[in-house]
């Protein structure tokens, strides 16, 4: 046999729901102790997957490639397929481990064919309740998009006036707000006044 690779991948630091880096770990983990992890943080709607890449093209006959779920492993039905009829052609072994082992059989591959479109279509709903969600959010007054802003306008404020009779540096030291956000809100008001 030959070696034991997992894949964990997650889109952002704080990803819940049993799909966190750790718990795709342990659960590989639990099935093939002596398996190779490998991790990636990567935003699934990104084509490029580097770490991903690197696994796919360094398996070998005899390896086994494992994930915890279809969506760890690709995005859509053409991928996933590409990907699987690429692997097996080189002999290597896919598991996905709420699945089970991917046969190289024409059954194996309707069955397979079939799961990566009902992932793909539920990731297409999850974006398009997503946006109407947004739309929606937009119409209402004090709407802001992005991150909640880390300091308020009378934290900034404050930062501001302290530079009258303090270096940035001193500002920065005290107030905790960074010194291209200061340099970013003096220039808003330098383009404001003009």
């Amino acid at each position: 046999m030959g070696k034991i690779i997992g894949y964990c991948r997650v889109s952002t630091r704080t990803q819940l729901d049993g799909n966190s880096l750790e718990q795709q770990s342990l659960e590989i983990r639990s099935r093939y102790n002596n398996a190779f992890i490998i991790e990636e943080q990567y935003s699934g709607a990104k084509d490029d997957r580097p770490k991903f890449n690197l696994v796919i093209t360094g398996l070998n006959a005899g390896d086994i490639l494992v994930v915890t779920k279809l969506d760890r492993f690709c995005r859509t039905v053409r991928e996933g397929l590409r990907y699987v009829e690429e692997l097996h052609s080189r002999g290597v072994i896919i598991h996905i481990l709420n699945m089970g082992l991917v046969e190289d059989t024409p059954v194996g591959k309707m069955l397979l064919t079939n799961l990566f479109a009902f992932a793909e279509f539920e990731r297409s709903m999850i974006i398009e309740r997503t946006q109407a969600g947004k739309a929606i959010a937009r119409q209402k007054e004090g709407f802001r998009e992005g991150r909640p802003p880390k300091f308020t306008k009378r934290q900034i404020d404050h930062a501001i006036e302290m530079l009258q009779t303090r270096t940035m540096k001193e500002v920065v030291d005290i107030t905790r707000i960074s010194e291209s956000t200061l340099k970013r809100e003096l220039r808003r008001r330098k383009n404001s006044h003009e």
